[in-house]
């Protein structure tokens, strides 16, 4: 124990010495400022499984200061289930670390709102894909690319955008502020859209949104505020940095 305490602390160390922010943590600036850490890199503290009281017993771990989801049979949302917020969120700004393993699918979705009775497969929500473009099939589905990584799944399609090679850290970030949304990848820009507008509903009517189950409670998108959402969709994805400020 004793070994690990001082390992940990070597690498805290250098970390400073390289002027670099340790991973999970915030700066005085960034409390000063109203961010608030989503993932503290050691429990699930603030995450429950969607639609329980509680964590999942299996397949969600902690390890190394990450977030993890184990690797299943590719399912979306069937082998351990996706997890939520305990707290429910309207204008925020969301900054978030994944590291994808090759060919893997999953997402970040947000204005996730749990509806009854409980839908097959995936919570309904606006998603922040977190894809392999190069090696999964779902990259060339949808309409436009719009299925890549950083795209609002399904509706737009990021553009612009300097993916990292699988393996290592890309940094997503959604801003949501009244009707407007923002995704970004990697500091870059990458979609842009306003909820709930005239130009927005055509897109979920070209959409697989445009069926009557994710619209049977509302129109799909517009919930005035949800939880935001880690997906399992049965492929090994790494989180952490996990922060959120609230608008």
């Amino acid at each position: 124990m004793k070994q690990l305490i001082l390992s940990g602390f070597l690498a805290l160390s250098l970390l400073a010495a390289k002027g670099q922010q340790a991973p999970n943590t915030l700066t005085a600036q960034e409390k000063k400022d109203g961010w608030k850490l989503l993932f503290d890199g050691k429990t699930t503290n603030g995450w429950r499984g969607a639609y329980k009281d509680k964590f999942p017993e299996k397949g969600w771990e902690v390890t190394d200061g990450m977030l993890t989801i184990q690797q299943s049979n590719g399912s979306e949302s069937e082998s351990f289930g996706d997890i939520v917020t305990t707290s429910e969120y309207t204008d925020f700004d969301l900054v978030f670390d994944f590291k994808l393993t090759e060919g893997a699918n999953s997402g970040v979705k947000y204005f996730v709102a749990e509806q009854s009775p409980k839908p097959k497969g995936s919570a309904f929500g606006l998603e922040f894909q977190v894809l392999d473009d190069d090696k999964h099939p779902d990259a060339k589905l949808g309409r436009n690319g719009n299925r890549t990584v950083g795209s609002l799944y399904d509706l737009i399609p990021a553009t612009g955008k300097q993916a990292k090679p699988i393996g290592e850290w890309n940094t997503g970030r959604v801003i949501s502020k009244g009707k407007h949304v923002e995704h970004w990848l990697n500091g870059k820009k990458v979609v842009e859209y306003e909820r709930g507008s005239e130009q927005f509903r055509e897109l979920v009517a070209m959409s697989k949104y445009k069926a009557p189950e994710y619209n049977a409670n509302g129109r799909f998108g517009e919930a005035p505020k949800g939880h935001i959402l880690l997906q399992d969709h049965g492929n090994r994805v790494y989180f952490r940095n996990m922060k959120i400020k609230t608008l």
